[in-house]
């Protein structure tokens, strides 16, 4: 395998993977929704645990999900206590079965923790009624909550890009070029995107194997409007750390591209970030993009068909 001397040994190119992290690996390190493919062990139980990061974070099914079964969890501990009060806790509606008695005493916790108060069911004495009382207040905290984590999830500024499947080495004015293509796949508007792109790949040094890090020079680091797409281009010139590599090299040296994206958010003027990575297997060699725009025919304005940015053409 081929040893470039512009990667000579420096500790500023480790991207803060550590050294000892990057040594050798030749799994992906940035996986291709963004999330870095690194573990990390001997932390206590829930020490990392964020409820309210993971909260901002989460899908919107996993999160109306995670409050639904903490909804139901709540009620059915308050419900089990109800019950344990004895059969005279709760009086209103006749309940003989265990059955019975439970779902009483359940959905009297929801109408509780709901404020809804049908009057149907009632408690009865100073042990149900302080556990209504705590139920009251947890209810306010709960509602309080839940409620700032949705506002914060609507307002939270994000970029959705969407990034070709595959990469491709390319003709380019007389050379050859890597690309890779992006589309915004929101209607909002990302100002002054900018991206960085960084070459990874494993290469000999004085102590073993041991990952790389490089940044390749884009033919246009930055654009001021994103309303379409975007293919970004990096010239394999004499400069390149990739001049005189085929692809049978990148996938010995478990190549792997690694891709920064940052902007403002036209809606909320905040700055939004993407990443993502291609390996050396998913770089096509010999190929170009397929076109992807096309104008209206009554009014002639340019659109872009966003179902075909993944689509190449083999050459030759």
């Amino acid at each position: 395998m081929r040893v470039d001397p512009a990667f000579a040994d420096d500790p500023s190119k480790d991207l803060g993977f550590g050294s000892e992290v990057a040594r050798g690996s030749h799994k992906r390190l940035l996986n291709r929704d963004g999330s870095f493919n690194v573990l990390r062990f001997g932390l206590r139980p829930f020490s990392s645990l964020s409820i309210y990061h993971w909260s901002l974070s989460a899908s919107w099914p996993r999160f109306l999900g995670m409050l639904a079964v903490a909804y139901l969890l709540i009620n059915t501990i308050f419900a089990g206590g109800y019950l344990l009060l004895g059969p005279n806790a709760l009086q209103g509606e006749p309940a003989i079965t265990t059955g019975a008695l439970f779902l009483r005493a359940f959905f009297f916790s929801v109408q509780t923790f709901a404020t809804i108060g049908y009057g149907h069911v009632i408690a009865h004495g100073t042990p149900a009624n302080l556990l209504v009382t705590l139920e009251a207040f947890l209810n306010i905290v709960g509602v309080a909550l839940s409620t700032g984590v949705v506002f914060a999830r609507f307002s939270r500024p994000t970029a959705k890009i969407i990034y070709s499947r595959q990469a491709v080495v390319a003709p380019y004015k007389g050379l050859n070029a890597l690309e890779f293509r992006i589309a915004n796949s929101r209607t909002s508007q990302i100002l002054e995107l900018e991206a960085k792109v960084i070459l990874s790949r494993i290469e000999a040094s004085s102590e073993g194997m041991v990952r790389k890090f490089r940044d390749l020079e884009l033919e246009r680091t930055m654009v001021t409007f994103f309303p379409l797409s975007w293919t970004l281009v990096h010239p394999i010139d004499d400069k390149s750390p990739l001049s005189g590599m085929v692809h049978e090299d990148l996938i010995e040296s478990s190549t792997e591209i690694l891709i920064l994206l940052s902007g403002t958010d036209e809606t909320s003027s905040q700055l939004v970030h993407s990443r993502s990575s291609y390996k050396a297997e998913e770089i096509i060699w010999n190929a170009s993009f397929a076109p992807i725009f096309r104008r209206g025919r009554d009014d002639g304005i340019l659109g872009m068909d966003v179902g075909r940015i993944h689509d190449i053409n083999r050459l030759g």
